[in-house]
């Protein structure tokens, strides 16, 4: 249960008016359109545009080794434009949403320790800087070190405190093409994406338990998004999947659903693109991606049946993911207004151990709306 404090404060964020076509006369949010990814410009915020997110997702283990005991962890920050005018004088208008979530995937625990926060920007104490990835919520941070490329991140949760540096391994991986991402059919259902695989990670973590933090080492994956209408009015979701490879390549791969369609119904928008260890990049015929769930998990909260391991083919490549445990949904109702899974999972091929990764899947309880 989220604390009182923390209720008041999602209540007070979320009282602003609704993020909408129709919010706010004098508010437009403008659509994706081609143009040239700019560095390190967009590696911060877009403040005009109605949603975007950072999101760092990675695998855990003791330093030197492979894990033995694996931890999975997320951390993800979303910056909301709503539809206060910039006309409005005062200084506590909710122009600007930042919120944040952070998840540690335990199998001795079985089930995800979690938290969330939301606020409205302002007063230097939270927001989503430009120029540069800065992002900062009630004492969590994510930033990005430009000598290096290297990423810090900062979270003290519920149950757990995380901190991490992540090196990146080459520049940004643009997404779709030359960055635009369709999700939909029309060219304004699209988002900005690039992302950063094969992160390299050193991370402090304690856990409420444990007096000292233990030191860890691992691999993580940094998506970037922005738009403002990405997903089509008949959508109902997306599954996604990115995972770092053992031998230094990774793949990315996504569907966005329709609402009530059959199982042998294809997806609105597909794609997956590789890269390779030497930083080639290389999209897929979209026409030969599919995804087929193979084992589902049924959660006892939000009585969603998610498929957890799915069978996904990528060209002539047989995939199977397995995730690290079965429960990891994330109820963000009360931020975001999503439920979804976020896990921790192996990449299989040929019933070997090939990757490491995550898979993400949205709309399983209801249509997701951004």
């Amino acid at each position: 249960m989220l604390s009182r404090r923390r209720l008041l404060l999602a209540a007070g964020a979320l009282a602003a008016p609704t993020i909408g076509p129709t919010a706010g006369a004098d508010v437009t949010f403008p659509d994706v359109v081609p143009r040239t990814l700019r560095f390190p410009e967009d590696f911060g915020a877009h403040p005009d545009f109605r949603t975007e997110w950072w999101y760092l997702t990675g695998w855990l283990g003791e330093p030197g080794q492979r894990p033995g005991r694996p931890l999975g962890f997320q951390i993800t920050f979303f910056r909301v434009r709503t539809g206060v005018g910039p006309d409005n004088p005062s200084a506590f208008a909710a122009r600007q949403l930042v919120i944040a979530h952070a998840a540690l995937a335990d199998p001795a625990r079985g089930k995800l320790l979690l938290d969330e926060r939301i606020a409205r920007t302002g007063f230097g104490l939270v927001d989503t800087r430009t120029g540069e990835t800065d992002a900062r919520l009630d004492g969590w941070s994510l930033t990005r070190d430009p000598a290096t490329d290297t990423y810090f991140g900062q979270v003290a949760a519920r149950g757990f405190t995380l901190k991490f540096r992540a090196a990146s391994q080459g520049p940004p991986w643009l997404q779709g093409a030359a960055g635009l991402s369709r999700k939909g059919p029309l060219p304004t259902q699209a988002s900005y994406y690039y992302s950063r695989p094969q992160l390299q990670v050193e991370a402090e973590l304690s856990v409420a338990a444990v007096a000292a933090p233990a030191k860890m080492q691992g691999v993580a994956w940094l998506d970037h998004e922005w738009s403002s209408s990405a997903l089509a009015p008949d959508a109902a979701g997306w599954d996604w999947v990115g995972m770092n490879l053992d031998d230094g390549s990774a793949l990315l791969a996504f569907q966005i659903r329709r609402q009530g369609a059959r199982a042998d119904e294809a997806p609105l928008q597909r794609y997956a693109a590789w890269r390779s260890p030497a930083g080639d990049t290389r999209v897929i015929d979209p026409t030969t991606l599919h995804f087929t769930p193979q084992r589902q998990w049924t959660s006892t909260r939000s009585r969603a049946a998610w498929p957890i391991a799915q069978r996904i083919q990528v060209g002539d490549r047989r995939f199977q993911t397995v995730p690290l445990m079965p429960d990891q949904e994330l109820d963000s109702r009360l931020t975001t207004g999503a439920v979804y899974w976020e896990g921790a999972s192996t990449l299989l091929e040929g019933g070997r151990p090939v990757g490491r990764g995550y898979l993400e899947m949205t709309g399983y309880v209801e249509p997701l709306r951004l």
